[in-house]
C-alpha cells in the first residue's frame, strides 16, 4: 500500500485531503438523499422484522437466521476473496455453505456438541481438500484460514441469536439487543455526520470519529435503561449498565471489524441489497460482535 513520504499514513488516507467539501450544496443533497434511502429502508424493513421475531416462532426465526447467515458468508467471501473471480466455485469456500445451515440448526436444537463437532469436521475436511492441491496452489492455507474465520465471524455468531430466542424471555431479549445495537448504530452515525471532530480510528474508517462513538454509547445506555425500566425491571442496575456498555462496544468493534474487510478489498460497502445501507453484512456487522456478549451476559452475569 502506498504511503505518504510525509507522515507515513496510507496514501487512501492522505488522499482524503483532496476530497470533494462536504458542505457544498452537491455534496448536501446527495447525503440527503443517503438519509432519506436509509429511513425509508429502515421503516419498511422494521416492522417485518418486529412481525417475524414476534409472530414467527422459533423454527421461522432460525431459518430466517440461517438466510442471513448464507448471503451474508456469500458477501464476506466477495470481500476476502475480492482478487479470485472464481472463489464460489472453490470447494473450500463452498464447503461452508453447507456447514453454515447446520450450525444455526444445531444451535436451534441447543447442541453445543453438534456445534463443536461440524467446526472441527470442516477443518478436517478443508485440511484434505487442501493436500490435494497444495501443489498448484500454495495459497491454498489463506483460503482455508479465510474459510474457518467466515465460520466463526458469521453463522457462529450469528447462532447466538438462535440461543438467545429459544431461552427464558427469548422474544423480548431478542428486541433488547436489537433496540440496543441499532439505537447505537444510529445515534453515531449522525453524532459523527455533525459534531465529529476527532478520528476514532482513521487508519481503518475515517469518517468515524470519537464524538461518533461517544454518543452511540450514551444511545445504548439510554434505550437499554429505558427498556429495562419497562420489561426487564428486576435485572440489577450495576450489571445492567455494564450491559449495555460490553454490548455497546463489542458492537462497534464489529463494525470497525467490518471495515478492515472492506478496506482490505477497497470497497465502501458489502453489498447493495438494502438502499441507503449497503449490503446484508453493513447492517449486521455490530450486531455479530454485540450477540455473543448479549448471550454470556444472559446466561451467567445478569440476575
Amino acid at each position: 500500500m502506498a504511503r505518504s513520504k510525509r507522515n507515513g499514513l496510507p496514501g487512501w488516507v492522505q488522499n482524503k485531503r483532496n476530497e470533494p467539501d462536504l458542505s457544498t450544496p452537491a455534496a448536501i443533497q446527495t447525503n440527503c438523499m443517503m438519509n432519506s434511502k436509509r429511513w425509508v429502508t429502515g421503516i419498511i424493513a422494521l416492522p417485518l422484522l418486529i412481525v417475524l421475531v414476534y409472530k414467527g416462532g422459533p423454527v421461522v426465526f432460525a431459518a430466517f437466521i440461517g438466510i442471513i447467515s448464507l448471503y451474508s458468508l456469500w458477501e464476506y467471501f466477495r470481500l476476502v476473496f475480492h482478487a479470485r473471480k472464481v472463489v464460489m466455485r472453490d470447494p473450500i469456500p463452498t464447503l461452508i455453505l453447507f456447514v453454515a445451515p447446520i450450525i444455526i440448526w444445531a444451535a436451534y436444537k441447543n447442541s453445543f456438541q453438534t456445534i463443536l463437532s461440524v467446526i472441527t469436521l470442516n477443518l478436517i475436511c478443508s485440511g484434505f481438500l487442501a493436500l490435494l492441491r497444495f501443489k498448484s496452489d500454495p495459497l491454498v492455507p489463506e483460503i482455508i484460514t479465510k474459510q474457518i474465520l467466515g465460520m466463526i465471524y458469521i453463522p457462529l455468531s450469528l447462532s447466538y441469536l438462535v440461543l438467545i430466542r429459544n431461552g427464558i424471555d427469548g422474544i423480548a431479549w431478542i428486541f433488547f439487543l436489537l433496540c440496543i445495537v441499532f439505537a447505537g448504530d444510529t445515534a453515531a452515525y449522525y453524532v459523527g455526520s455533525y459534531l465529529g471532530r476527532h478520528p476514532l480510528c482513521p487508519s481503518v474508517s475515517p469518517k468515524k470519529t470519537v464524538e461518533g462513538s461517544i454518543g452511540g454509547l450514551f444511545a445504548n445506555i439510554g434505550v437499554g435503561l429505558l427498556f429495562k425500566f419497562i420489561f426487564f425491571p428486576l435485572l440489577s442496575w450495576g450489571g445492567s449498565l455494564l450491559f449495555f456498555l460490553s454490548v455497546g462496544i463489542a458492537g462497534q468493534v464489529g463494525d470497525l471489524f467490518e471495515s478492515v474487510l472492506k478496506r482490505s478489498a477497497n470497497v465502501k460497502d458489502s453489498g447493495a441489497i438494502l438502499p441507503g445501507h449497503g449490503g446484508i453484512l453493513d447492517r449486521i456487522d455490530a450486531l455479530l460482535f454485540a450477540a455473543p456478549v448479549a448471550y454470556f451476559f444472559k446466561e451467567y452475569l445478569l440476575f
